[in-house]
């Protein structure tokens, strides 16, 4: 732990909030352990969130510039530098993140670890360098998914931009004869991934840093009979007829990192992959879909196009 800590707070609006918990990349400028935490100021007012931003040292001028780009509507707002008293800031900064029960499942951080409620699997994820506490409501809607077909059975799971490892960790709980692999575009995001299965006592599961499903190991195991991808919209478009190459037929496809207004251009992409929609969960502006694969296995007709795979946060 450095000896001193600092935070930077600026206003910003439930757009830029949601924008910023949904990015795993947010540039160089912005060091990685930094903490980036947004916060509603007045309930149900999409103008009124803050920005807090934790970092162990003294934050330079393109650290402070890099952190005021991410919120353009406080252009004009003066940001509040803070010098910290010496203590463990991450622990600090999460004391916000309150206890995320789902279905069967329960997300904490250490802050909250004694609230853990009887029959409940438990999940320890820190906020950290990948996506994926499992508060923001694309991974959140994922994990109710995930529950809602805890009766189904599955033998294959493939969960593509795995982030913190959550969602995978979850299904590996849910079915723990399946094998489970969990991918991300994000070296930073595997390695996340493995420490936080070490502390869940999560083991089995295989992690690939991979670009989609473009990879010889995820090729391999092929078909897949449960496909979970909470990405971003563009990604998932473009990823559409690799994500449906891989799955089995009559597969299950959980899609989330979509806006609900940008959900018909990502069925349609997966309806012209022979895919149908089954199942949409609504929460605030996002959507969880899930898909069936068609009766038979799709094959791409030409190579994979990698347009719309750049900057994967940034289609919001």
């Amino acid at each position: 732990m450095s000896a001193e800590s600092w935070k930077l707070t600026l206003p910003c609006t439930r757009a830029e909030a949601e924008a910023i918990d949904a990015s795993g990349d947010l540039g160089d400028a912005i060091p990685a352990d930094a903490v980036l935490m947004t916060t509603e100021e007045i309930e149900d007012d999409v103008e009124s969130w803050r920005l807090d931003a934790y970092f162990e040292h003294e934050p330079g001028a393109d650290t402070v510039a890099a952190v005021r780009a991410l919120v353009p509507s406080a252009a004009g707002a003066r940001i509040a530098v803070e010098r910290l008293a010496a203590a463990d800031w991450v622990t600090m900064s999460q004391a916000g993140l309150e206890p995320l029960s789902v279905g069967r499942f329960f997300v904490h951080t250490r802050a909250h670890a004694d609230a853990v409620p009887a029959g409940k699997r438990a999940f320890l994820i820190e906020a950290s360098r990948a996506f994926g506490t499992g508060h923001h409501e694309t991974t959140s809607g994922c994990l109710a998914m995930l529950d809602g077909l805890a009766d189904a059975a599955f033998a294959n799971v493939i969960d593509i931009g795995t982030g913190t490892g959550l969602l995978a960790f979850a299904a590996a709980h849910l079915w723990p004869e399946a094998a489970v692999m969990g991918t991300d575009i994000d070296p930073v995001s595997i390695e996340v991934t493995q420490e936080n299965a070490a502390l869940n006592g999560v083991a089995g599961i295989d992690l690939v840093v991979a670009d989609g499903t473009l990879d010889d190991a995820i090729v391999a195991r092929a078909p897949y009979d449960l496909v979970i991808a909470n990405i971003l919209a563009g990604p998932l478009v473009s990823m559409a007829p690799e994500i449906a190459s891989i799955a089995d037929a009559g597969a299950t496809i959980v899609l989330a990192g979509l806006l609900e207004t940008q959900r018909a251009g990502v069925v349609a992409a997966y309806e012209a992959c022979g895919c149908s929609l089954d199942a949409v969960d609504r929460r605030g502006d996002w959507s969880v879909l899930r898909l069936r694969a068609g009766a038979t296995r799709f094959v791409a007709d030409g190579p994979f196009d990698p347009k719309g795979r750049d900057g994967w946060a940034l289609d919001i």
